[in-house]
């Protein structure tokens, strides 16, 4: 492996298992070898079904493959030691917490946050302010549009900081013009952090305007067909 990935799959193979169909495994990802270098975005794109979320669960650690491996940095993935951020298509917001307290959260449960530190309170307000909802802090997500939630998952995820990040088709419940929109954000908060980021989405254009990389990922059981 280059010294310079951040994210690397080697023969990657997954099963799932089944109680109600013959045979008992059915195979969601079938020995897939991808390298992500350090700061990239890779768009993964291919059809329903084909392992994209899967491969996105492997490189968070949440699932233990088959065969083959996930390492982040040289080393075996492991979400309690590697810092990893996560976006959902559908915000992953918590309905009872404010929208200042979502987005501390995921620096929270690393221990990385400080109520009242000067440092940490700065950045929050720099973030908010650059992605307009410095004005909705104390609101909740049900009072919220689903571009200001996207807004706010944005700015959970770029406060974190992580070594990596995960994106599983996280504009596609946008209407067009917010897609384009939260695209835009997304990469002006990218060229500044650079963050590390596997982007799964079904949009070939999103994955040609977003990604450095795109993994071109083929039906089941999910094999990686081409990459760009």
């Amino acid at each position: 492996m280059n010294t310079n990935d951040m994210i690397a799959f080697a023969h990657l193979t997954v099963h799932y298992r089944t109680a109600q169909q013959e045979p008992n495994t059915t195979t969601a990802l079938a020995d897939v070898s991808l390298t992500v270098p350090q700061g990239t975005v890779c768009a993964i794109i291919g059809p329903s079904g084909c392992g994209k979320s899967t491969l996105l669960k492997a490189a968070a650690g949440l699932i233990k493959p088959d065969s083959g491996s996930v390492s982040m940095a040289g080393h075996p993935v492991d979400p309690k030691k590697d810092c990893i951020g996560f976006m959902p298509q559908n915000y992953g917001l918590l309905p009872w917490q404010t929208v200042r307290e979502n987005i501390v959260l995921g620096r929270r449960i690393c221990g990385l946050w400080q109520d009242g530190r000067r440092e940490d309170e700065k950045r929050l307000m720099e973030l908010a302010a650059k992605l307009h909802i410095d004005d909705l802090l104390g609101r909740y997500p049900r009072e919220l549009s689903g571009g200001q939630q996207q807004r706010v998952s944005l700015a959970r995820a770029f406060l974190l900081q992580p070594d990596i990040l995960l994106m599983d088709e996280p504009f596609s419940a946008l209407d067009a013009i917010t897609r384009e929109e939260m695209q835009d954000v997304f990469l002006t908060l990218w060229q500044e952090q650079h963050i590390t980021t596997l982007l799964v989405t079904h949009y070939v254009e999103e994955a040609l305007y977003l990604g450095q990389k795109i993994a071109v990922m083929g039906t089941r059981p999910g094999r990686l067909v081409r990459v760009l």
